[in-house]
């Protein structure tokens, strides 16, 4: 966080910027633009830019895997596709930083993994916002300058009126099913190299009663394939089928080498995981 400001206030040396808003137009320079207008003394951190268009839970479980290596910051998140009808902009406070972006779970999983939301406002004041706010574009004119605000040392409780944590939106629960030696888990993100990131952790393979080195069946769609438990990519052969706990934490299917998105056929949907 910044050092208090001559009113007291205290704000954030950081903000962090995720949205599926891409990089092949002007959207990201433009929200950076803002900030830097409002806030000037704040550096940006992208997490990322590339989340699929209108992929809620995609940029949510980004976003979660990225704050808790973030120093105290303001973390903006645009994943929006409701922009411009009554779904509210919100402001969380979770443990030292704050989260700015749609009420429409987004922001609920990285809140959750810097320790919890202890409060949050609506975003409604004027003041914190362009003085004309376009429909669909509340990157610019009402999440930036959100951010900007916070991180110059507005309390969020100015920002508008308290909202219940307990009504904020939150994104269904991923698919995930364990028994009989077989896990049922959602694909929850691709990543670039094309590793299925699933919505199971090294429990349920504990569960489904695999260990380093067994072999196992996996399925996504119509495409079946063998494959290995395994530490890392190496543990496998150039082009074989790796189930690993990769560096977040969850279940991903990976190809040594290679692409298991491509391999399987599918970035979404249910991977069904068959001991023996």
């Amino acid at each position: 966080m910044a050092e208090p400001a001559e009113n007291g206030r205290v704000g954030f040396d950081w903000i962090s910027f995720t949205t599926d808003y891409g990089t092949s137009d002007a959207f990201v320079v433009i929200c950076k633009g803002v900030i830097a207008g409002i806030a000037p003394h704040s550096q940006v951190l992208d997490v990322t830019h590339a989340i699929g268009a209108q992929d809620v839970r995609r940029g949510a479980t980004v976003l979660a895997s990225a704050v808790p290596y973030l120093p105290p910051s303001v973390h903006v998140a645009v994943v929006d596709p409701g922009v411009g009808t009554a779904r509210r902009g919100v402001v969380v406070v979770a443990g030292a930083s704050v989260l700015v972006g749609p009420d429409n779970g987004l922001l609920l999983p990285a809140a959750e993994a810097l320790g919890g939301v202890s409060n949050c406002f609506e975003l409604t004041e004027p003041r914190f916002r362009l003085s004309s706010v376009s429909a669909t574009f509340h990157g610019r004119d009402i999440f930036a300058p959100a951010a900007a605000h916070l991180a110059n040392g507005e309390p969020p409780s100015a920002f508008g009126a308290a909202v219940d944590p307990a009504g904020l939106v939150r994104l269904p629960a991923p698919v995930l099913r364990v028994a009989d030696g077989v896990i049922e888990a959602e694909i929850v993100g691709v990543d670039h190299f094309g590793n299925l990131q699933l919505a199971a952790g090294p429990d349920e393979l504990v569960a489904m009663g695999v260990g380093l080195g067994d072999r196992v069946s996996v399925r996504c769609g119509q495409s079946s394939r063998g494959a290995v438990v395994g530490r890392t990519f190496g543990d496998v052969a150039e082009g074989g089928l790796l189930v690993h706990v990769d560096s977040a934490g969850a279940v991903a299917i990976a190809v040594n080498a290679g692409s298991a998105a491509a391999v399987l056929g599918g970035e979404t949907g249910i991977v069904v995981i068959r001991r023996g």
